[in-house]
């Protein structure tokens, strides 16, 4: 991870914001960017030229790599604003090692962590104004990196770019989903990229995910790819799996995302005393499970959406109803979560950063 200090990070403000045009009590998730963004260039082996700049398109070759073999990755973090107008990053240092982690697999090289803070906390402060206090708003912050040497020979990149772009977020999913378990498509493989966040893991799930709607579910809870018999993720989330008072969601592996919102909910359940299992789970237990009723809740866990109910599954065209909790574990651990990240309790654990 080199960095050549000789190479300030510079900013280069705005004529005019944008923020007066937006409708923040309508905002769909990820169609608004804000005023600025970050860009940085990785050339003759150093990362150089950081600049925070005006929102704006991108001038680079068609025969850039990232278009013909797929070398990007990206992360996906959020900024809060509690009542006082404090600023607050959740967890942010697992964010910056799994985009490194991610790059290592890509063959990507590392981006340095002290550039990485600073532009992103100097950037937060230029766009404060577009991160709303109150439960359920929030400031979405998408790191990523892209190849960009012009030569379609198959080898990594010897150049890159690394941006930041935020937008204003409120809530990914309305209401519960219903999904449907997968038994042919995988999203992930041993050996491969499953958890790493490649850019190409999310293309090779639509075409499943479409098909799925025209069935009329949302998402796809996705099997491993070798018997299509054990559950591993939902969509593009992490799956907690509630049978009886136990929660129960698959280990992590090379298949699996090492999910930051996925780890907080292990952990506050254990602080909780609510007994957890990271172990394997297979659809035939799930069914049974559906079947004598010991199957409670089923929830997807990510940043974007936090936590995503299902009221429904479905596997060999048999359809799978989950029971109306009133006070379910998914309600719980969301509420909580949201206290921290949002400033308005306890934070036990350490997992709020402060923006000064």
């Amino acid at each position: 991870m080199i960095y050549q200090k000789s190479s300030p990070l510079t900013i280069e403000n705005i004529v005019n914001s944008k923020i007066n045009s937006v409708d923040f009590k309508n905002l769909k998730f990820g169609h608004v960017f804000t005023d600025y963004m970050f860009e940085c260039d990785y050339t003759d082996g150093s990362w150089v030229n950081p600049i925070i700049k005006p929102f704006g398109n991108l001038s680079i070759s068609p025969a850039s790599k990232v278009f013909h073999y797929g070398q990007a990755v990206f992360e996906g973090m959020k900024a809060y604003k509690d009542d006082q107008g404090k600023i607050w990053l959740f967890r942010p240092e697992e964010n910056f090692k799994r985009i490194n982690k991610s790059s290592k697999r890509l063959a990507i090289p590392e981006f340095p962590k002290d550039l990485f803070f600073e532009a992103l906390e100097k950037m937060l402060v230029l766009d404060k104004d577009w991160i709303k206090p109150g439960i359920g708003n929030s400031l979405y912050i998408r790191p990523f990196v892209i190849a960009t040497q012009a030569e379609v020979s198959a080898s990594p990149s010897n150049e890159y770019k690394f941006l930041i772009l935020f937008s204003p977020a409120q809530a990914y999913y309305a209401g519960d989903v219903k999904v449907v378990i997968a038994e042919h498509y995988s999203r992930s493989a041993d050996g491969g990229v499953g958890a790493a966040k490649a850019a190409g893991n999310y293309a090779a799930q639509f075409y499943p995910t479409n098909l799925a709607k025209e069935k009329g579910f949302q998402q796809i809870i996705w099997t491993d790819s070798k018997e299509h018999k054990y559950l591993e993720e939902a969509g593009t989330m992490n799956v907690f799996f509630r049978i009886n008072d136990t929660l129960i969601t698959a280990p992590v592996s090379d298949r699996i995302l090492d999910g930051v919102t996925r780890n907080s909910l292990i952990a506050l359940a254990k602080r909780d005393g609510i007994e957890v299992e990271e172990r394997k789970i297979t659809v035939e237990e799930l069914k049974e499970a559906s079947n004598n009723n010991t199957l409670k809740e089923i929830f997807g866990a990510g940043t974007a959406a936090v936590i995503s109910p299902v009221s429904d599954f479905s596997h060999k065209n048999q359809v799978y109803h989950l029971p109306k909790i009133k006070e379910s574990y998914a309600s719980i651990f969301k509420s909580k979560l949201l206290n921290i990240q949002h400033n308005t309790s306890e934070d036990s654990f350490g997992w709020r950063y402060p923006v000064q």
